[in-house]
């Protein structure tokens, strides 16, 4: 018989007084696998977290990790995960090595066990050299490499990570993710929680949650294919802030959106649209360029999701 999935969830749902802010969710993590939990700030990510790890009760349903019971269990999987938060949380007065082996010994990795892994760790993050190094002293980035290594110390099965790049430089948020890769290899399970559509596109499976409800999951792939309300046209024109309401006021879109220098717009069939957008755009004296019809993006089927 084939373990459990490292995730199972069913109806998971968590209130606040009136508000709900986990409203009866169900999906499922397989092991070893990176799983993308996406969504803007206040949509549940955090919560969902706080419940898998035995932080907060479920309101409603059930959720399992490792085949352990997140209410009944919680000690048991906490021995067995590890955690990032999106906000540095470990101790800037100790040095790297310090910090290391206050963890280990919280995890209970004593002795010739703690000096391998700390070889290791400081190995694998790049922080070789660094040991005797105040925490403080660390970039952003580096800092997030040091909180996966103290994640990792006692070998968990299973990572949350919740926003772990966040605030942090784009080469920075690169190198970290080569580290997830390598766990991720190695067989551990990786949740993780972001907002940046770049790095959803690394993870093997995705769910979109907005405002406490799953709005769409499945793999990046499957996601861009059935998901997606309508077609996505990219526009080239100039200058695009003033082209965003005419093209509004056109009434042909589902979704007309700023895309860094372009304009995305969805429609049932938006090759159809392209004479009545570029005579509304030239009557408004903008510079059209050209308009192709593109695959949609993970965030194009976010927001047409969320719509």
């Amino acid at each position: 018989m084939s373990p459990p999935d490292a995730i199972v969830t069913e109806n998971l749902t968590r209130r606040f007084d009136s508000f709900v802010a986990v409203d009866h969710i169900s999906f499922n993590v397989p092991r070893g696998t990176i799983f993308g939990f996406l969504g803007p700030n206040g949509s549940g990510k955090t919560t969902t977290i706080r419940m898998l790890l035995g932080l907060l009760t479920p309101s409603e349903g059930r959720a399992a990790i490792l085949g352990y019971d997140c209410v009944r269990e919680a000690d048991r999987i906490r021995q067995r995960a590890g955690y990032v938060s999106q906000r540095f949380s470990l101790y800037d007065e100790l040095t790297v090595a310090e910090n290391l082996t206050f963890y280990g010994h919280t995890y209970g990795v004593i002795g010739r066990r703690l000096a391998e892994r700390k070889r290791f760790i400081l190995e694998m993050a790049g922080l070789k050299g660094r040991e005797n190094e105040l925490t403080r002293n660390l970039s952003g980035g580096w800092k997030q490499r040091l909180a996966l290594g103290v994640a990792i110390l006692h070998e968990p099965e299973i990572l949350f990570l919740d926003e772990p790049t966040a605030g942090v430089d784009p080469v920075s948020r690169r190198q970290f993710w080569e580290l997830l890769y390598a766990q991720a290899a190695g067989g551990t399970t990786i949740f993780v929680t972001t907002h940046y559509m770049d790095e959803a596109e690394q993870c093997q499976a995705l769910a979109f949650i907005h405002r406490g409800k799953i709005v769409a999951a499945g793999s990046p792939a499957e996601i861009k294919a059935q998901q997606m309300r309508g077609q996505v046209l990219e526009i080239e024109c100039r200058p695009t802030a003033l082209a965003l309401p005419v093209l509004k006021r056109l009434g042909l879109f589902e979704e007309v959106a700023l895309y860094g220098a372009r304009i995305h717009a969805v429609a049932p069939n938006v090759a159809e649209t392209i004479p009545a957008i570029r005579a509304a755009l030239t009557a408004a004296g903008i510079a059209v360029g050209e308009m192709t019809p593109i695959p949609p993006s993970l965030e194009d089927v976010f927001i047409s999701r969320i719509r």
